[in-house]
């Protein structure tokens, strides 16, 4: 099944990703949001461990476009295509850790602008919104 998911970070005027199709391996209606987020990682990092790893003297120079620099350079980060650590991603760890980062508040997902707030929280895929997943930062400082 194809569902669309778009990437914000708060305060930011460009989304890190604009929507994106991404395939999932399910065919039901119905999904909880916890087993949509194992699918979505699944389908992540099976498309990251796909890529061909490049050792350092065979790289090429991969420049992003004019456009695109502008918003690798405001979400922090400005990457060039390369992958340097020629370790796989572990497929039970990333859907772990996505699990515990929902938890613990690093990212909020909406479903046609509507909050999903529990893991177990039910969303009808056939209705085919767009997901939106927000990455949320902590303040900076504290009084301890």
């Amino acid at each position: 099944m194809e569902i669309k998911v778009t990437v914000k970070q708060l305060g930011k005027k460009h989304p890190v990703l604009s929507e994106q199709n991404i395939e999932i391996m399910y065919n039901d209606s119905q999904i909880s949001l916890e087993n949509l987020l194992k699918l979505i990682v699944q389908q992540q990092v099976e498309a990251f461990n796909a890529k061909s790893f490049e050792l350092e003297d065979e790289d090429d120079a991969k420049i992003p476009q004019d456009n695109y620099l502008n918003i690798l350079t405001d979400t922090g980060k400005v990457g060039f295509g390369s992958i340097y650590n020629l370790k796989k991603a572990d497929l039970q760890k990333a859907q772990e850790n996505v699990i515990q980062a929902f938890e613990d508040g690093m990212f909020a997902v909406f479903y046609n602008d509507e909050q999903l707030e529990n893991l177990e929280e039910l969303v009808d895929l056939s209705l085919q919104h767009s997901f939106t997943f927000i990455r949320l930062t902590f303040l900076a400082g504290s009084y301890w």
